[in-house]
């Protein structure tokens, strides 16, 4: 389902000079008739309907898996992580359900945010919503790294200090902090906009009049930067340790094996954290530094038409709506990279690299001493020949005995 962007309802009310001067560029444009196609092109109503289905689904089931196995008596030692998974999942779940049914509306309503919040009320609740439930999975993905990187190198601390009583206010000062910073703009410190094509409302990342914004929105992209490089250096030093231990364990005893069946497992899962978070957030947290530099938004790109010396504008925004829905897809994707798909497909995964590992090392034996296969060959033809010799004799003395 496609619908057609109107500019005069997808820009805010209280544009500046320049994008004054840039909309009635454009208005001259939009009567030769060319330039409606050039810069609205068609936007769907598919994705967010289809992101909010997937992230219910996904972040309720891992919210009755965490809950179910955080009621077992044997995961005592994982509880502070089940904390975490659980917490991440319903950050992630009511994010999707206050955020999405907004922009569905919007669509319904033809992109026309002023039939659906005259007031612009709801513009600053969504902005707010964007901010809180963007940063709390960053947040906590970095608690959820420190934690792991702590019961994997200093496990004796680990035992003795991390409680669930502590996890639980770790994870309580972080949504409060971060809700306390997504209401700045509410008391006069930074802004929300309209963004386009008019359908969401973020920071601005262009106004540089408007008092702190700036620092707003400068502080918004070093946060999730900042929270980005604490994952990735804890989630390496958890990846290091792991390696460094399963190698002192060289004994082919069964937990010898079963260590390192754990270890390959905890890396391939670690690592998917990482490259899933660098995908979704590195776009939107980039863009957004670029944007801040050069003092542009989002909102400042006219729907209706877009004129020759505006086409820069034009594709950063395009990519800016790229980059929030990718930053919005990190929260269908969490309770698959932290949880499902640990008890799905890990498992295969580690049995098919093992099963090709052994293939390859025979392969490599075979390879690199043909003298020792062939002799070992050559035994096995001796001692089947050996072995049919004294068959057929045990089988003439039977005879003979019988005779």
């Amino acid at each position: 389902m496609a619908s057609k962007c109107q500019s005069s309802d997808v820009l805010p009310q209280n544009l500046t000079a320049g994008t004054t001067m840039w909309e009635s560029n454009l208005s001259k444009s939009s009567q030769d008739g060319t330039g409606k196609s050039a810069s609205c092109g068609s936007v769907s109503v598919f994705f967010p309907i289809t992101m909010m289905i997937t992230g219910m689904v996904g972040n309720s089931l891992a919210m009755l898996l965490v809950y179910s196995a955080y009621r077992k008596k044997e995961n005592k030692r994982k509880k502070s992580f089940l904390l975490c998974i659980g917490s991440l999942a319903l950050t992630d779940l009511f994010g999707q359900l206050l955020t999405s049914p907004i922009v569905i509306s919007v669509y319904r309503a033809d992109l026309k945010w002023k039939r659906v919040d005259p007031s612009g009320t709801l513009c600053a609740f969504f902005g707010v919503c964007m901010t809180t439930f963007g940063l709390c999975p960053l947040f906590l993905a970095s608690a959820m790294a420190i934690e792991r990187a702590l019961a994997i190198t200093a496990p004796h601390w680990y035992s003795t200090y991390m409680k669930t009583n502590v996890t639980k206010q770790v994870l309580v000062i972080i949504w409060c902090l971060v809700m306390l910073f997504a209401l700045l703009p509410i008391v006069g410190v930074g802004k929300y906009t309209l963004q386009w094509p008019g359908t969401w409302c973020f920071i601005s990342t262009g106004d540089k009049d408007v008092t702190g914004n700036t620092f707003f929105a400068t502080t918004f992209a070093a946060l999730g930067i900042f929270s980005l490089l604490v994952t990735l250096s804890c989630n390496v030093v958890s990846i290091r340790a792991l390696v460094t231990r399963c190698r002192t364990k060289a004994t082919s005893t069964q937990s010898s094996k079963q260590w390192e069946r754990l270890t390959t497992e905890t890396v391939i899962q670690l690592m998917g954290i990482m490259c899933v978070l660098l995908t979704c957030w590195s776009p939107l947290l980039v863009l957004m530094l670029k944007m801040i530099s050069t003092h542009t938004s989002s909102h400042q790109c006219n729907s209706a038409a877009v004129s020759l010396s505006s086409q820069d504008l034009q594709m950063d925004c395009n990519f800016f709506l790229t980059a929030i829905r990718m930053a919005s897809l990190n929260q269908i994707l969490d309770p698959w990279v932290y949880l499902l798909l640990r008890e799905i497909l890990l498992r295969k995964f580690c049995q098919v690299a093992s099963a090709v590992s052994k293939c390859s090392l025979d392969v490599q034996k075979e390879t690199h001493c043909p003298l020792d296969a062939l002799n070992k060959k050559a035994i096995q033809n001796d001692n089947v020949h050996k072995q049919s010799l004294n068959m057929e004799n045990s089988n003439l003395n039977g005879g003979n005995e019988e005779q």
